[in-house]
């Protein structure tokens, strides 16, 4: 388990940009230290824990240590190999949608760092749930993998 965090690994955590990071631990609010010799700021898991919990932002990115996945496919075969593969893997915390309402929903409240996402959901064309995905600057490192099962 990571112990010290840079403000890029920090600010990937939180969910913010590196300057807002920065501009915490410069005005204090965010303690940790400069590696000697450099200008170059770390910050130790505790002290980010604390600073996380004291503005309210989500800590289970940083109690896990794991990347969240959500797979979203309406064949739940393929969903259950998919979601299987990346637990094994262990790096993934991986949750599971079966159409494009659910994955919606799950998108907003998971807020994962990858979706394996079907192109051609039933109720939704994956293009759209791609289009959402980006339209939430929050959501700008979450990376999609589109999948689909039709031949043309």
């Amino acid at each position: 388990m990571k112990t010290v965090f840079t403000t890029g690994e920090a600010a990937k955590i939180c969910k913010v940009s590196q300057q807002t990071i920065i501009r915490c631990f410069d005005s204090g609010q965010l303690k940790g230290f400069r590696v000697p010799g450099s200008r170059f700021r770390r910050i130790p898991r505790d002290v980010l824990f604390r600073f996380m919990k004291e503005n309210g932002i989500p800590t289970d990115a940083l109690e896990s240590g794991r990347r969240k996945a959500l797979v979203v496919d309406d064949d739940e075969e393929l969903v259950e190999l998919i979601k299987d593969a990346l637990e094994n893997d262990g790096r993934f915390e991986v949750r599971v949608a079966n159409n494009g309402f659910s994955a919606g929903m799950m998108v907003k409240e998971y807020r994962p760092d990858i979706i394996v996402l079907d192109i051609m959901l039933p109720d939704i064309n994956g293009k759209d749930v791609c289009n959402l995905v980006r339209s939430d600057s929050t959501l700008d490192d979450t990376k999609i993998i589109c999948i689909s099962g039709m031949v043309e």
